[in-house]
């Protein structure tokens, strides 16, 4: 389950095209700061059959004011930008610059999750609520690695950290400073790498980050 990387032929990405249906539905179009999770969860339609049906191969493909077919619901919902009362939604675990994508190669392995450079602070956040299950000073060519369980299936990855400030069995807080950004690399290769997997399975993290 808690396997980070792997290799595997990945399929050429193409952005979202307009897609035929045989079901009936409403079109959601996006608005900023709205991601396909929250919009999953409001119209409680599977955050993996909206991506389905919608042909997206590529959330960088997905701007503001797209229409997003939502199957088999009659009205259309206002999707707030603020965290829903359940706190299920992801935050940004540090503010920086994705310098390798979901599905992109770097040093010949398919990236799993994000690359995130340090805009400013090295400082390492809770993506989101939930328990400690991993927590290794030196896990293979990811050095030292954290894993966040949420329990409803989700579970969230932060690698490559020079400090780690939590142990497994502990249980954290959304945004609470879990670990610092380092590495025995050069400064200028200092990044996070980080995961959102759903029962063992790397998602794309920009389907769930705001």
């Amino acid at each position: 389950m808690f396997f980070i990387a792997g290799c595997q032929t990945i399929p050429e990405e193409t952005g979202p095209v307009e897609p035929r249906f045989n079901v009936p539905g409403v079109y959601h179009h996006v608005e900023k700061g709205q991601t396909l999770w929250r919009i999953s969860k409001i119209y409680d339609v599977d955050l993996d059959e909206l991506i389905e049906i919608n042909n997206i191969s590529d959330v960088s493909g997905i701007e503001i004011g797209q229409a997003i077919f939502i199957p088999r619901r009659t009205k259309v919902y206002s999707v707030p930008v603020a965290p829903l009362p359940s706190d299920d939604d992801f935050i940004w675990p540090i503010k920086g610059r994705v310098i390798t994508s979901f599905g992109k190669t770097y040093k010949n392995m398919v990236n799993k999750g994000l690359n995130i450079e340090p805009s400013s602070s090295y400082d390492v956040i809770a993506s989101r609520s939930g328990r400690v299950v991993f927590s290794s000073d030196q896990f293979g060519s990811f050095g030292k690695t954290i894993i966040i369980e949420h329990g409803d299936g989700f579970s969230t990855v932060y690698a490559r950290n020079s400090d780690i400030y939590v142990k497994a069995g502990q249980t954290v807080n959304k945004g609470m400073l879990i670990a610092k950004v380092g590495s025995d690399s050069a400064a200028a290769d200092r990044f996070l790498h980080f995961q959102i997997r759903k029962k063992g399975v790397a998602q794309n993290p920009y389907f769930y980050l705001p």
